[in-house]
């Protein structure tokens, strides 16, 4: 007669405890090796650094932008007009979102930021350009019911695997407690890479391009929305996008990006 197999029992709660607490000791073992075999480098200059990614030296080197600027665009003044001035640019051509906020100036070291972001694959950078963004924008953030991200193509999202506005969206989230509406804009046709376009040139180049879905316009319609984006040249993608948010009823579009292109003496009328 064959042997009857004995069956197994299951493993007590003790024991069950036992085996996390094993688990979550080498998990931290292997990281606290790994961290020191290979110590964070700061993403601009790559010398070692603790914490975030940036060295002392980089840090300074960035320009955050604080008042005075302009309450419609976020424009940084040369001097303080005083309460309620608009600057030239949202007077002569204002965008379809209403207002915007950027958290540093794009210089060399917030360029490397974002190219680290967007084209290595740094998602660790995320968190901290996220936080940065959302005190930049705690205005827009404190009137908001949607962080919406601008969308890649499909293709590009492909080739490249993930889309930086989102991971950028999801930390300010966590940081506001705004919901992201993932998905809720869509980019309906290829567009060029913007580089090397003029202003006119952007603005036809996207134009069009962006769409709310059907099944999506419920989700938006009446509902104050925030744009995430990483960098702002022209304005031209943002306002693409936000006239697509206002066609689906958005009650209104804001405008929030890590960095913005400052051109220089930029000063009120």
């Amino acid at each position: 007669m064959d042997a009857e197999v004995a069956p197994s029992r299951p493993l007590t709660a003790p024991l069950r405890g036992a085996l996390r607490l094993c688990t979550t000791v080498w998990t931290h073992a292997s990281r606290l090796a790994l961290d020191i075999a290979l110590p964070t480098l700061c993403v601009a200059c790559r010398e070692p650094v603790a914490g975030e990614g940036v060295c002392a030296a980089c840090w300074a080197k960035l320009s955050f932008i604080a008042p005075p600027f302009c309450p419609r665009l976020g424009i940084p003044f040369v001097y303080d007009p005083g309460p309620g001035i608009l600057s030239m640019q949202a007077i002569a051509d204002p965008p379809a979102y209403q207002r915007a906020r950027a958290a540093v100036r794009y210089d060399d070291v917030a360029r490397t930021l974002v190219h680290q972001l967007k084209y290595h694959d740094r998602t660790d950078l995320a968190p901290v350009m996220g936080r940065w963004m959302a005190r930049a924008g705690q205005d827009l953030l404190d009137d908001a019911d949607l962080l919406v991200p601008v969308p890649l193509h499909w293709r590009r999202g492909f080739s490249r695997r993930f889309n930086q506005s989102g991971a950028l969206a999801r930390s300010i989230s966590r940081h506001s407690g705004v919901a992201v509406a993932r998905d809720a804009l869509r980019r309906i046709r290829p567009t060029e890479h913007q580089i090397g376009l003029s202003r006119s040139e952007r603005a036809t180049n996207v134009q069009g391009a962006f769409q709310v879905a059907t099944e999506r316009r419920a989700e938006i319609q009446g509902r104050r929305v925030i744009l995430v984006d990483d960098v702002l040249t022209s304005g031209a993608t943002a306002d693409a996008c936000a006239r697509a948010l206002l066609r689906a009823r958005a009650a209104q579009v804001g405008l929030l990006v890590f960095a913005r292109v400052v051109e220089a003496h930029r000063s009120p009328i």
